[in-house]
């Protein structure tokens, strides 16, 4: 990929924002009686902790999570995905100075929801892309979408100089909302957010280079992190030995990827993480050896926004380059989840 530039990026979010005591009294109004005194009780001690300031919705009401038939949940991800999707997207292609006739393919990622056709088709629709370009859906990669993302967003441009491929990751969590006494609930209810990132990706000299990227599948902790379907809808599943599982997961695999691109921990400047949430975020530094400087953009991005699953490390990216990357520091994009999976991009500004 030595020859992909990373042009911009573009993020989204939805108007609708809530701190976390709000969202807390929200739940418990609209829960209370339908779950154990015990469950609120820990949600509250949940919500509570101040990793997590505020969140953003693809709700017009709070209310509408609750009780929320299927087909409305279907309709209500259809419209703030695509809405999401086309204000990152139109914000990155600005901020590229690329117009719509010079993408050449699109391709889009989520996990939170399934609607055919993809969202992509709305996205052509909505941003006014040629349509003849290629366009692809990827789902089911979870929080770690964005990456193989942009590696195929990469081999893509490849074979179409002098144009830019648009990688979008749109994730609606508030589609797989789920409320009961069981803890993985509980916690993703307390974590979770909405959101969108877009990266355009042009064959441009300087900028930031996209250089070598890697995945890792170890679906011995499937189980670990996953939606499960029940009753016909997504259900978070979380467990306790997520956090020590992705720190020793994450932190072999980013050792070696670095390891084989002959730097180390200290080499890297600049690291976009996806921060998952507290626990996972600190098991993860700890195993890596990292700062609290390192790790400083996926905290803010936590605390903000919340986990937005896919969107997040990209979320990252964006205020890494907005704060500054000097010629010649290197970077590095992790993200991981569902599977369970890792992945990586290493970049560095020419």
């Amino acid at each position: 990929m030595n020859d992909i530039c990373l042009a911009s990026v573009g993020t989204a979010v939805p108007p609708f924002t809530v701190k976390q005591d709000a969202a807390f009294t929200i739940l418990e109004e609209q829960v209370r009686g339908t779950v154990e005194a015990s469950s609120l009780v820990f949600a509250r001690k949940v919500f509570a902790h101040p990793s997590v300031k505020s969140r953003h919705f693809g709700v017009d009401t709070p209310q509408e999570l609750f009780g929320e038939d299927p087909d409305k949940r279907i309709e209500r991800f259809t419209k703030w995905a695509v809405r999401l999707s086309s204000e990152a997207s139109l914000a990155a292609l600005a901020a590229a100075g690329v117009a719509a006739a010079d993408v050449s393919a699109i391709v889009v990622n989520t996990c939170t929801g399934y609607i055919c056709p993809g969202i992509s088709s709305y996205a052509i629709e909505q941003l006014g892309l040629d349509r003849t370009i290629p366009a692809y859906d990827l789902v089911g990669a979870g929080c770690g979408g964005a990456l193989p993302n942009l590696e195929l967003g990469g081999s893509l441009l490849a074979g179409r100089p002098r144009t830019a491929v648009l990688c979008v990751s749109v994730e609606i969590c508030s589609a797989a909302f789920q409320m009961g006494d069981d803890v993985s609930l509980i916690v993703s209810n307390a974590i979770f957010g909405d959101g969108a990132s877009a990266c355009v990706l042009t064959d441009r000299p300087g900028g930031i280079r996209l250089l070598d990227s890697a995945a890792l599948h170890v679906p011995e902790y499937r189980d670990d992190i996953r939606f499960v379907y029940k009753h016909g809808q997504l259900h978070n599943q979380l467990t306790a030995a997520l956090p020590e599982v992705a720190g020793k997961v994450v932190g072999a695999f980013i050792a070696g990827f670095l390891k084989k691109n002959t730097l180390s921990v200290a080499d890297v400047t600049h690291w976009a993480l996806h921060a998952g949430g507290e626990n996972v975020m600190n098991n993860v530094k700890a195993q890596l050896g990292l700062s609290e400087g390192q790790v400083r953009w996926a905290r803010e991005v936590l605390a903000e926004c919340g986990n937005m699953s896919s969107p997040s490390a990209v979320f990252a990216l964006k205020k890494i380059l907005d704060a500054g990357v000097a010629p010649g520091e290197w970077g590095i994009l992790v993200a991981f989840g569902a599977g369970m999976s890792a992945y990586a991009q290493l970049f560095r500004k020419e």
